[in-house]
């Protein structure tokens, strides 16, 4: 049987310096990350979910075809949690102490992903299924860029990037069930 390691820690001194710097909230002098770097990059999240919710939102309203209703569906529901993303990071950036970007002045440009709105429901699911494969691999970098120098942060994006994935999976069976059913896509461009 492994002995266990004690627990030990100096209540006193963790007194003392939650009295110390009190006008800084959340942000104790452990928290160990670069603050103004972290509030950049959860403001280019930030714009990525607003980005993600305005796609989803004109593909949800635009969607037309056979299986249109159920996609659509599909696509006011991955905006109503993209927004719950948002909202989340939001709140995270004012605990850190800074201002949330929501600006919709140079919005693109923060924002990891593009907004393409697609010719018709197939593109429409392609351009959602790319959307999240970038939030993907740009959370996956913002997860491992963070370690254990902001845990709390780390920890908002691995399950924005858990709920991301999921997302990417369910535009990958849509696709893929489509293709079954026959939807026809547009004339090829040759």
């Amino acid at each position: 049987m492994a002995a266990s390691k004690p627990f030990v820690s100096d209540i006193k001194n963790i007194r003392k310096r939650a009295r110390e710097h009190i006008e800084r909230g959340a942000v104790t002098d452990g928290y160990k990350a670069d603050r103004e770097t972290v509030i950049r990059i959860l403001n280019e999240a930030l714009a990525t979910e607003i980005v993600c919710v305005l796609r989803y939102k004109y593909h949800h309203y635009m969607a037309s075809g056979i299986n249109a209703q159920s996609v659509a569906a599909e696509f006011l529901e991955h905006a109503n949690e993209e927004q719950g993303h948002a909202d989340r990071i939001a709140e995270r950036i004012t605990q850190l102490g800074g201002a949330p970007n929501l600006s919709p002045e140079g919005l693109l440009t923060r924002s990891h992903s593009d907004y393409v709105e697609g010719d018709d429901l197939v593109d429409m699911i392609k351009e959602n299924l790319v959307a999240e494969r970038i939030a993907i691999d740009s959370y996956r970098e913002i997860v491992a860029y963070l370690g254990n120098a902001d845990t709390t942060t780390r920890r908002i994006m691995e399950e924005i990037l858990a709920v991301e994935e999921e997302h990417a999976e369910d535009m990958s069976t849509l696709l893929e069930e489509l293709g079954k059913k026959g939807e026809p896509a547009k004339p090829s461009r040759a």
